[in-house]
């Protein structure tokens, strides 16, 4: 009878040992991986953010629910577990740190002593920020937009410490710093942290920023990473469309930069780009900077991949896309994390924090160039489905339309028909061509747009001619671009066979 006493008291004593042993290895996992920490708190005080049916039905402090969920964009898919763990050849290449915020509350008496002697600094009214390029800014609510245009701006005059110019919760604060740290890489002396004193309501009193040692010597710093950023930036202004250029930005990126976890400034593009050397975030930042001066819209995504990490999403002719640089920037390099979907990166990447909420990479999410004026006809129907190559395919096939025993009129006729065309939609010559595209083009104005036209198959082998020589641009895209107040234009073509000898060309366009 004792024994068996003994033996049950000896399992309940072992029990006890292996659930202790349990709970000190959870406890060394979420110190090690904050992200998942902060994904179990979530879920247990529901403070997450949760989708119903595609649609966010809960949002993270400072978000403007509306916008995140009446955007022409199909919102991200959270995932329902987080992702197995990478590959070894990339499972130690990551780095990225959590915005780092400290807090201190504070009396009622002290806030008033505080309020007649701290001033709100610059407040940044004068700022806009395109929503195309800085996704961040436009998730946030109206009142929370005006503070990050109040922390940018101090940030850029180096200013610490200062009053909101609206009223925000200690928990809003944390969005809107990440939303301007996420938003701007050229703000490589800004630091990961901030710190602020509250009132026991949660109330903000005073923000107070953070720089890193490149601050000291500003003007200098800002020198070298504008010279180092001109060794990528002119190679990949010189080609012609922006899926090449990002190639090259992504190449010559991998070429500079080396993977270091010991990086100085590691969360900084300036590591990647001046110093030569960093982690993901750094990767990325950089990534985001060149891309951005080239007119690409290029976001900053932050989460989880084994550990905590950092990649890009990537705007390329109307379609997101995920880029991992650091992940390709193995020995030998490799295009294995490039312009890849949500669903591919499923496997071993999952967004955390505001990431969220920018757009989601899906294959022809956005394939109409966000004019609504997609063909809806088959992709096999295209001479050139892929805009990003549209003069390589034969010239002009001919028609093989041998209608015979008709007049010129009535050959006319039936092939409109056969094209489901009329005859003041056709362009005959390439003065009626240029004319068509610049009065389009003046239509559609800027940004990222398309538009259509149609001309006869004897035409085409001057439309390209003009397209692989430039010389399309003297005839209506200088004066178009001067008209629109812009200076930069790029084009990609897709080339459709409608029958009956006639083409339909898609101009895929982008001016900034």
């Amino acid at each position: 009878m004792g024994g068996r006493k003994l033996k049950v008291l000896k399992y309940i004593f072992y029990t006890i040992i292996a659930l202790i042993m349990i709970g000190c290895v959870g406890i060394l996992v979420c110190v090690f991986n904050p992200s998942l920490t902060k994904m179990l708190s979530e879920k247990v005080d529901g403070s997450g953010p949760r989708m119903e049916g595609g649609i966010f039905t809960d949002v993270s402090p400072g978000i403007n629910i509306e916008w995140v969920n009446s955007r022409d964009k199909v919102n991200y898919e959270l995932p329902d577990s987080r992702p197995a763990k990478p590959p070894a050849s990339v499972s130690s290449r990551t780095g990225y740190a959590h915005i780092q915020e400290s807090g201190e509350q504070i009396a009622q008496e002290e806030a008033d002593h505080l309020s007649g002697s701290i001033s709100v600094g610059n407040t940044g009214s004068g700022f806009s920020f395109d929503k195309e390029f800085y996704p961040y800014y436009a998730m946030l609510n109206s009142d929370m937009q005006q503070l990050y245009s109040q922390i940018y701006a101090n940030a850029q005059n180096l200013i610490s410490s200062f009053a909101p110019v609206v009223p925000v919760s200690a928990r809003q604060l944390k969005s809107v710093f990440e939303a301007v740290y996420n938003d701007h890489p050229e703000l490589f002396w800004l630091d990961s942290g901030y710190s602020c004193k509250y009132l026991p309501d949660k109330s903000c009193v005073e923000i107070t920023l953070k720089y890193n040692s490149t601050a000291s010597n500003l003007d200098s710093a800002k020198q070298d990473f504008t010279a180092y950023s001109g060794m990528i930036l002119p190679g990949a202004q010189s080609l012609g469309s922006n899926a090449e250029k990002e190639q090259y930005v992504h190449d010559a990126l991998m070429l500079l930069a080396d993977y270091d976890m010991n990086a100085p400034l590691n969360q900084s593009a300036y590591s990647a780009l001046v110093q030569g050397s960093s982690v993901c975030a750094g990767y990325a930042r950089a990534y985001q900077y060149l891309l951005q001066q080239l007119g690409i819209p290029c976001y900053y995504c932050t989460g989880y991949a084994g550990q905590d990490h950092a990649w890009n999403i990537v705007k390329v002719d109307g379609t997101y896309y995920n880029v991992d640089v650091t992940w390709d920037d193995t020995d030998p390099s490799t295009y294995d994390y490039y312009n890849k979907t949500d669903r591919e990166f499923a496997v071993t990447h999952m967004r955390t924090g505001l990431s969220i909420y920018l757009p989601a990479c899906a294959a022809n999410a956005d394939a109409d160039m966000n004019t609504g004026s997609g063909s809806g006809s088959d992709i096999a129907e295209f001479i050139n489905p892929n805009p990003m190559k549209p003069l390589e395919w034969a010239g002009n096939p001919g028609s093989n339309n041998a209608n015979t025993g008709l007049t010129a009129e009535e050959k006319k006729q039936l092939n409109l028909e056969i094209a489901g065309i009329t005859e003041d939609q056709v362009r005959e010559t390439m003065d009626e061509y240029y004319k068509d595209c610049y009065d389009l083009l003046l239509k559609v104005g800027k940004g990222d747009k398309q538009y259509i036209n149609i001309i006869p198959e004897s035409l085409w082998d001057s439309v390209e001619r003009a397209y692989a020589s430039g010389d399309y641009r003297k005839h209506y895209v200088e004066d178009a671009l001067k008209e629109l107040g812009v200076e930069n234009f790029v084009i990609h073509l897709q080339v459709q066979r409608l029958g009956g000898g006639y083409y339909r060309i898609y101009h895929n366009v982008y001016t900034y």
